[in-house]
Protein backbone atom coordinates (compact mmCIF):
# COMPACT_ATOMS: atom_id res chain seq x y z
CA UNK A 1 0.00 0.00 0.00
CA UNK A 2 1.27 3.58 -0.84
CA UNK A 3 1.32 6.05 2.20
CA UNK A 4 3.01 8.44 -0.02
CA UNK A 5 1.13 12.02 -0.53
CA UNK A 6 1.39 13.10 -4.81
CA UNK A 7 0.99 16.30 -5.52
CA UNK A 8 0.06 17.87 -8.22
CA UNK A 9 1.92 20.12 -10.52
CA UNK A 10 0.33 23.15 -9.14
CA UNK A 11 1.79 22.25 -5.79
CA UNK A 12 4.97 21.23 -6.61
CA UNK A 13 5.46 24.55 -8.08
CA UNK A 14 4.03 26.29 -5.16
CA UNK A 15 6.43 24.09 -3.11
CA UNK A 16 9.39 25.60 -5.59
CA UNK A 17 8.51 29.48 -4.52
CA UNK A 18 8.27 28.39 -1.00
CA UNK A 19 11.74 26.99 -0.97
CA UNK A 20 13.32 29.81 -2.86
CA UNK A 21 11.78 32.34 -0.63
CA UNK A 22 12.96 30.26 2.39
CA UNK A 23 16.51 30.13 1.71
CA UNK A 24 16.84 33.73 0.72
CA UNK A 25 15.61 34.50 3.64
CA UNK A 26 18.45 32.02 5.93
CA UNK A 27 21.55 33.68 6.12
CA UNK A 28 24.65 30.99 5.32
CA UNK A 29 25.57 29.59 8.98
CA UNK A 30 22.43 30.20 11.18
CA UNK A 31 23.12 28.57 14.14
CA UNK A 32 19.88 26.41 15.48
CA UNK A 33 20.47 26.09 18.67
CA UNK A 34 18.89 22.73 20.96
CA UNK A 35 17.79 24.18 23.83
CA UNK A 36 16.62 28.12 23.95
CA UNK A 37 18.98 28.20 26.81
CA UNK A 38 21.40 28.87 25.03
CA UNK A 39 20.24 30.85 22.19
CA UNK A 40 21.71 34.33 21.21
CA UNK A 41 19.92 37.61 20.98
CA UNK A 42 20.71 37.82 17.52
CA UNK A 43 19.21 33.84 16.64
CA UNK A 44 16.01 35.32 18.56
CA UNK A 45 15.90 38.90 17.17
CA UNK A 46 16.28 36.49 13.25
CA UNK A 47 13.70 34.49 14.57
CA UNK A 48 11.30 37.07 14.93
CA UNK A 49 12.20 38.71 11.71
CA UNK A 50 11.82 35.90 9.83
CA UNK A 51 8.20 34.59 11.92
CA UNK A 52 6.90 38.20 10.63
CA UNK A 53 8.28 37.93 7.00
CA UNK A 54 6.79 34.43 6.46
CA UNK A 55 3.59 36.16 8.80
CA UNK A 56 3.67 38.96 5.88
CA UNK A 57 2.86 36.28 3.22
CA UNK A 58 0.26 34.37 4.85
CA UNK A 59 2.38 31.66 5.27
CA UNK A 60 3.02 31.76 8.58
CA UNK A 61 -0.81 30.32 9.69
CA UNK A 62 -1.53 29.86 5.97
CA UNK A 63 -5.00 27.46 6.17
CA UNK A 64 -6.58 30.75 8.64
CA UNK A 65 -8.94 33.42 6.51
CA UNK A 66 -7.02 36.58 5.07
CA UNK A 67 -9.06 38.51 6.69
CA UNK A 68 -7.54 37.74 10.12
CA UNK A 69 -3.91 38.23 8.59
CA UNK A 70 -3.99 34.00 7.45
CA UNK A 71 -3.22 33.19 3.94
CA UNK A 72 -6.50 31.54 2.76
CA UNK A 73 -4.60 28.58 1.71
CA UNK A 74 -5.81 24.79 1.50
CA UNK A 75 -4.74 21.90 3.75
CA UNK A 76 -2.09 20.72 1.03
CA UNK A 77 -0.22 23.82 0.10
CA UNK A 78 -0.05 24.46 4.03
CA UNK A 79 1.54 20.91 4.21
CA UNK A 80 3.87 22.25 1.39
CA UNK A 81 5.46 25.11 3.76
CA UNK A 82 5.48 22.96 6.65
CA UNK A 83 7.86 20.60 4.47
CA UNK A 84 9.75 22.96 3.38
CA UNK A 85 10.38 24.92 6.62
CA UNK A 86 10.98 21.69 8.50
CA UNK A 87 13.50 20.34 5.65
CA UNK A 88 16.07 23.37 6.41
CA UNK A 89 18.74 23.39 9.54
CA UNK A 90 17.75 26.49 10.87
CA UNK A 91 15.76 27.94 14.14
CA UNK A 92 12.46 27.83 12.42
CA UNK A 93 10.58 24.92 14.68
CA UNK A 94 8.21 24.20 12.01
CA UNK A 95 5.41 26.96 11.71
CA UNK A 96 5.46 27.77 15.76
CA UNK A 97 8.97 29.72 15.89
CA UNK A 98 8.71 29.77 19.47
CA UNK A 99 5.29 31.09 20.11
CA UNK A 100 2.18 29.14 21.55
CA UNK A 101 -0.49 29.30 19.21
CA UNK A 102 -3.34 26.96 20.84
CA UNK A 103 -5.19 30.44 21.35
CA UNK A 104 -6.27 31.06 18.15
CA UNK A 105 -8.11 27.50 17.66
CA UNK A 106 -10.23 28.94 20.39
CA UNK A 107 -10.57 32.30 19.26
CA UNK A 108 -11.92 31.30 15.88
CA UNK A 109 -14.36 29.27 17.11
CA UNK A 110 -15.45 31.08 20.42
CA UNK A 111 -14.71 34.65 19.73
CA UNK A 112 -16.73 37.54 18.52
CA UNK A 113 -16.34 39.53 15.55
CA UNK A 114 -14.97 42.33 16.81
CA UNK A 115 -12.28 39.82 19.22
CA UNK A 116 -11.10 37.80 15.66
CA UNK A 117 -10.57 41.30 14.04
CA UNK A 118 -8.57 42.49 17.26
CA UNK A 119 -6.78 39.91 18.45
CA UNK A 120 -6.14 37.60 15.36
CA UNK A 121 -4.01 39.86 13.10
CA UNK A 122 -1.36 40.59 15.03
CA UNK A 123 -1.37 36.52 16.15
CA UNK A 124 -1.45 35.42 12.85
CA UNK A 125 1.00 38.06 11.19
CA UNK A 126 3.67 37.03 14.03
CA UNK A 127 3.52 40.43 15.57
CA UNK A 128 3.15 38.84 19.26
CA UNK A 129 3.69 35.74 20.40
CA UNK A 130 1.47 33.79 22.83
CA UNK A 131 1.59 32.18 26.21
CA UNK A 132 -0.76 28.87 27.68
CA UNK A 133 -1.82 29.97 31.35
CA UNK A 134 -3.51 27.04 32.91
CA UNK A 135 -1.43 24.16 34.64
CA UNK A 136 -1.04 25.98 38.74
CA UNK A 137 1.25 24.28 41.56
CA UNK A 138 -1.45 22.13 42.55
CA UNK A 139 -3.54 21.96 39.38
CA UNK A 140 -1.65 20.11 36.79
CA UNK A 141 -3.45 17.09 35.60
CA UNK A 142 -6.73 17.73 37.24
CA UNK A 143 -7.12 21.16 35.75
CA UNK A 144 -10.50 22.12 36.80
CA UNK A 145 -8.80 22.15 40.77
CA UNK A 146 -6.97 25.39 39.52
CA UNK A 147 -7.21 28.37 41.72
CA UNK A 148 -6.53 31.45 40.46
CA UNK A 149 -9.51 33.47 40.68
CA UNK A 150 -10.79 36.80 38.34
CA UNK A 151 -13.12 38.82 40.56
CA UNK A 152 -15.82 40.88 38.03
CA UNK A 153 -14.92 44.93 38.88
CA UNK A 154 -17.20 46.98 36.71
CA UNK A 155 -16.60 46.29 33.26
CA UNK A 156 -13.28 44.69 34.28
CA UNK A 157 -12.08 41.49 35.79
CA UNK A 158 -9.17 41.23 38.40
CA UNK A 159 -7.64 38.56 38.39
CA UNK A 160 -4.96 36.68 41.15
CA UNK A 161 -3.13 33.64 40.96
CA UNK A 162 0.40 31.47 40.10
CA UNK A 163 1.04 29.43 37.04
CA UNK A 164 3.62 26.96 36.18
CA UNK A 165 4.88 25.70 33.15
CA UNK A 166 4.52 28.73 31.30
CA UNK A 167 5.91 29.77 27.78
CA UNK A 168 9.92 29.92 27.28
CA UNK A 169 12.94 32.17 28.24
CA UNK A 170 15.25 32.49 25.19
CA UNK A 171 19.17 32.49 26.21
CA UNK A 172 18.17 32.83 29.74
CA UNK A 173 21.38 30.69 30.53
CA UNK A 174 23.11 33.95 30.57
CA UNK A 175 22.56 37.57 30.96
CA UNK A 176 24.59 38.54 27.84
CA UNK A 177 22.52 36.21 25.26
CA UNK A 178 18.74 36.55 27.58
CA UNK A 179 16.46 38.25 25.48
CA UNK A 180 14.34 40.77 27.37
CA UNK A 181 10.70 39.83 28.57
CA UNK A 182 9.20 42.37 26.55
CA UNK A 183 10.64 41.04 23.63
CA UNK A 184 8.85 37.88 24.48
CA UNK A 185 5.74 38.12 26.78
CA UNK A 186 2.81 38.74 24.01
CA UNK A 187 -0.94 37.86 24.99
CA UNK A 188 -1.79 35.14 27.38
CA UNK A 189 -4.57 32.96 27.15
CA UNK A 190 -5.29 32.08 31.00
CA UNK A 191 -8.19 30.18 32.62
CA UNK A 192 -9.28 31.86 36.15
CA UNK A 193 -12.57 30.76 38.04
CA UNK A 194 -15.10 33.47 37.71
CA UNK A 195 -17.66 32.02 40.41
CA UNK A 196 -16.57 30.07 43.14
CA UNK A 197 -19.74 28.66 44.28
CA UNK A 198 -20.57 27.38 40.79
CA UNK A 199 -19.75 23.61 39.59
CA UNK A 200 -16.57 22.26 38.17
CA UNK A 201 -16.19 23.24 34.51
CA UNK A 202 -18.86 26.01 34.81
CA UNK A 203 -16.96 28.01 36.76
CA UNK A 204 -14.26 29.78 35.00
CA UNK A 205 -13.65 32.31 32.18
CA UNK A 206 -10.88 31.85 29.19
CA UNK A 207 -9.37 35.34 29.68
CA UNK A 208 -6.70 37.23 26.97
CA UNK A 209 -4.29 39.03 29.22
CA UNK A 210 -1.65 41.37 27.53
CA UNK A 211 1.75 40.00 28.81
CA UNK A 212 2.84 43.85 29.46
CA UNK A 213 -0.37 43.78 32.08
CA UNK A 214 0.10 45.59 34.86
CA UNK A 215 0.72 42.69 38.09
CA UNK A 216 2.29 40.21 36.02
CA UNK A 217 5.58 39.08 37.35
CA UNK A 218 7.59 36.32 35.65
CA UNK A 219 10.46 33.76 36.63
CA UNK A 220 12.60 31.48 34.51
CA UNK A 221 12.49 27.55 35.83
CA UNK A 222 15.45 26.06 34.76
CA UNK A 223 13.66 22.72 33.82
CA UNK A 224 15.05 19.94 32.38
CA UNK A 225 14.23 20.54 28.77
CA UNK A 226 16.32 23.72 29.00
CA UNK A 227 13.43 25.56 27.84
CA UNK A 228 12.94 28.00 30.77
CA UNK A 229 9.29 27.92 31.40
CA UNK A 230 8.20 30.43 33.43
CA UNK A 231 6.24 30.28 36.66
CA UNK A 232 4.05 33.53 36.69
CA UNK A 233 2.51 35.78 39.22
CA UNK A 234 -0.90 37.44 39.13
CA UNK A 235 -1.37 40.66 41.66
CA UNK A 236 -4.43 42.06 40.78
CA UNK A 237 -4.21 42.20 37.02
CA UNK A 238 -6.78 44.15 35.66
CA UNK A 239 -8.42 43.21 32.20
CA UNK A 240 -11.82 44.30 30.91
CA UNK A 241 -14.93 42.18 29.92
CA UNK A 242 -13.81 42.87 26.31
CA UNK A 243 -10.69 40.30 26.66
CA UNK A 244 -13.04 37.46 27.82
CA UNK A 245 -13.66 34.81 25.30
CA UNK A 246 -16.69 32.99 25.37
CA UNK A 247 -18.91 33.60 28.37
CA UNK A 248 -17.98 34.14 31.88
CA UNK A 249 -18.60 30.65 32.80
CA UNK A 250 -17.29 29.27 29.86
CA UNK A 251 -14.07 29.04 30.17
CA UNK A 252 -13.62 25.21 30.61
CA UNK A 253 -15.57 24.65 27.18
CA UNK A 254 -13.10 26.93 25.28
CA UNK A 255 -10.05 25.92 27.10
CA UNK A 256 -11.44 22.14 25.59
CA UNK A 257 -10.70 23.39 22.08
CA UNK A 258 -7.73 24.40 22.49
CA UNK A 259 -6.53 21.60 24.47
CA UNK A 260 -7.95 19.60 21.41
CA UNK A 261 -5.14 20.66 19.36
CA UNK A 262 -2.45 20.62 21.84
CA UNK A 263 -3.42 16.81 21.99
CA UNK A 264 -3.08 16.36 18.03
CA UNK A 265 -6.72 16.45 16.63
CA UNK A 266 -5.46 18.51 13.86
CA UNK A 267 -2.89 16.05 13.03
CA UNK A 268 0.37 16.89 10.31
CA UNK A 269 1.45 15.33 7.25
CA UNK A 270 5.49 15.71 7.97
CA UNK A 271 7.09 14.45 11.09
CA UNK A 272 10.68 14.03 11.26
CA UNK A 273 12.26 12.49 13.55
CA UNK A 274 15.78 13.67 13.22
CA UNK A 275 17.03 11.77 16.12
CA UNK A 276 16.10 8.71 14.55
CA UNK A 277 18.28 9.85 11.26
CA UNK A 278 21.42 10.38 13.27
CA UNK A 279 21.18 6.53 14.63
CA UNK A 280 20.98 5.14 11.38
CA UNK A 281 24.08 7.61 9.89
CA UNK A 282 26.40 6.66 12.82
CA UNK A 283 25.49 3.35 13.19
CA UNK A 284 26.37 2.75 9.23
CA UNK A 285 29.55 4.94 10.08
CA UNK A 286 30.80 2.86 13.14
CA UNK A 287 29.67 -0.87 11.89
CA UNK A 288 26.92 -0.76 14.65
CA UNK A 289 24.45 -1.57 11.80
CA UNK A 290 25.99 -5.02 11.43
CA UNK A 291 25.25 -6.18 15.11
CA UNK A 292 21.94 -8.33 14.89
CA UNK A 293 20.05 -6.67 18.18
CA UNK A 294 21.30 -2.95 17.22
CA UNK A 295 19.82 -3.22 13.77
CA UNK A 296 16.49 -4.69 15.41
CA UNK A 297 16.04 -1.76 18.01
CA UNK A 298 17.05 1.03 15.16
CA UNK A 299 14.31 -1.28 12.53
CA UNK A 300 11.87 -0.66 16.01
CA UNK A 301 12.44 2.96 16.33
CA UNK A 302 11.87 3.82 13.00
CA UNK A 303 8.13 1.60 12.79
CA UNK A 304 7.43 3.57 15.70
CA UNK A 305 7.75 6.90 14.58
CA UNK A 306 6.32 5.53 10.80
CA UNK A 307 3.31 4.50 12.78
CA UNK A 308 2.85 7.59 15.12
CA UNK A 309 3.35 9.61 11.41
CA UNK A 310 0.42 7.44 9.84
CA UNK A 311 -1.79 8.14 12.40
CA UNK A 312 -0.91 11.97 12.67
CA UNK A 313 -1.60 11.77 9.11
CA UNK A 314 -5.14 10.03 9.50
CA UNK A 315 -6.04 12.92 12.02
CA UNK A 316 -4.90 15.52 9.45
CA UNK A 317 -7.38 14.49 6.80
CA UNK A 318 -10.30 13.85 9.18
CA UNK A 319 -9.31 17.68 10.54
CA UNK A 320 -9.16 19.39 6.83
CA UNK A 321 -12.09 17.36 6.04
CA UNK A 322 -14.22 18.90 8.63
CA UNK A 323 -15.09 15.79 10.01
CA UNK A 324 -16.40 15.48 13.77
CA UNK A 325 -13.76 13.08 15.81
CA UNK A 326 -13.82 11.40 19.16
CA UNK A 327 -10.69 9.53 20.19
CA UNK A 328 -8.29 10.58 17.71
CA UNK A 329 -6.51 13.64 18.98
CA UNK A 330 -5.84 11.97 22.90
CA UNK A 331 -4.78 8.72 21.20
CA UNK A 332 -2.37 10.18 18.84
CA UNK A 333 -1.19 11.99 22.07
CA UNK A 334 -0.92 8.86 23.97
CA UNK A 335 0.99 7.15 21.04
CA UNK A 336 3.28 10.10 20.76
CA UNK A 337 4.47 10.47 24.53
CA UNK A 338 4.73 6.50 25.06
CA UNK A 339 6.22 6.50 21.50
CA UNK A 340 9.38 9.38 22.55
CA UNK A 341 10.27 7.10 25.56
CA UNK A 342 10.58 4.04 23.56
CA UNK A 343 12.58 5.54 20.67
CA UNK A 344 15.06 7.15 23.58
CA UNK A 345 15.30 4.18 25.29
CA UNK A 346 16.35 2.43 22.13
CA UNK A 347 18.86 5.21 20.89
CA UNK A 348 20.64 4.63 24.01
CA UNK A 349 20.74 1.10 23.87
CA UNK A 350 22.51 1.38 20.98
CA UNK A 351 24.17 4.38 21.39
CA UNK A 352 25.06 3.95 24.87
CA UNK A 353 27.09 7.00 26.56
CA UNK A 354 27.08 9.02 23.64
CA UNK A 355 23.43 9.42 23.34
CA UNK A 356 24.00 11.58 26.75
CA UNK A 357 27.06 13.60 26.24
CA UNK A 358 25.75 17.26 26.01
CA UNK A 359 26.96 20.29 23.85
CA UNK A 360 29.82 21.45 25.77
CA UNK A 361 31.50 17.80 25.77
CA UNK A 362 34.34 17.87 23.53
CA UNK A 363 33.06 14.12 22.50
CA UNK A 364 29.83 15.51 21.53
CA UNK A 365 28.27 14.05 18.70
CA UNK A 366 25.56 15.85 16.24
CA UNK A 367 26.10 19.23 18.12
CA UNK A 368 24.40 17.46 21.31
CA UNK A 369 21.23 16.39 19.37
CA UNK A 370 20.79 13.17 21.08
CA UNK A 371 21.32 14.46 24.53
CA UNK A 372 18.88 17.23 24.38
CA UNK A 373 16.49 14.20 22.73
CA UNK A 374 16.73 12.18 25.73
CA UNK A 375 15.47 14.95 28.00
CA UNK A 376 12.87 15.95 25.96
CA UNK A 377 11.41 12.26 25.46
CA UNK A 378 10.97 12.08 28.94
CA UNK A 379 9.47 15.56 29.64
CA UNK A 380 7.55 15.45 26.94
CA UNK A 381 5.45 12.53 28.56
CA UNK A 382 3.48 15.94 30.93
CA UNK A 383 2.43 18.52 28.53
CA UNK A 384 -0.82 18.99 27.54
CA UNK A 385 -2.02 16.17 29.76
CA UNK A 386 0.03 13.28 30.75
CA UNK A 387 -0.07 9.56 29.89
CA UNK A 388 -2.63 8.73 32.17
CA UNK A 389 -4.86 11.42 31.64
CA UNK A 390 -5.17 10.69 27.68
CA UNK A 391 -5.92 7.60 28.39
CA UNK A 392 -8.88 8.63 30.55
CA UNK A 393 -10.08 10.80 27.83
CA UNK A 394 -9.90 8.19 25.15
CA UNK A 395 -11.57 5.59 27.28
CA UNK A 396 -14.38 8.38 28.12
CA UNK A 397 -14.78 8.88 24.30
CA UNK A 398 -14.95 5.46 23.23
CA UNK A 399 -17.38 4.44 25.95
CA UNK A 400 -16.05 2.31 28.40
CA UNK A 401 -15.47 4.91 31.18
CA UNK A 402 -18.08 5.82 33.59
CA UNK A 403 -18.55 8.93 31.97
CA UNK A 404 -18.86 9.78 28.32
CA UNK A 405 -17.87 12.97 26.43
CA UNK A 406 -17.35 14.42 22.91
CA UNK A 407 -14.64 16.19 21.64
CA UNK A 408 -14.51 19.90 21.53
CA UNK A 409 -15.34 22.05 18.72
CA UNK A 410 -12.50 23.24 16.34
CA UNK A 411 -12.20 25.57 13.77
CA UNK A 412 -12.67 22.44 11.12
CA UNK A 413 -16.35 21.38 13.12
CA UNK A 414 -17.36 24.92 14.15
CA UNK A 415 -17.87 26.16 10.63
Amino acid sequence: MDFAYHYTAEQEAFRQEVRSWIEDQIPEGMPDPLDSKSMSKEVWLWVKEFRQALGNKGWLHPTYPKEYGGGGLDTEHAVVIMEELQRVDAPVDGLRFHDNTLDLPAIAVWGTEDQKKEFLPPRLTGEKLGWQLFTEPGAGSDLASLKTRAVKDGDDWIITGEKVFVGGDAGYGSSETKAPDEWQMGEMFCLAITDPNAPRHRNMGYFYIPGNASGVTAQTLDLLVGHGKRQLYLDNVRVPSSRLIGGEAQGWQVAQTTLEIEHGGDGAVFIRDTAIERIFDWARDTKKSRNAHDQQLMVDAFVDNECLRLFSVRNSWLYSAGQEMTYQGSQFALMGKESAIRVADNIREVAGLHSLVNVNDPEVLFDGEWESHQRESLAGAHPGGTIEVQKVIVARRIGVSRTKERAAPTPSTAT
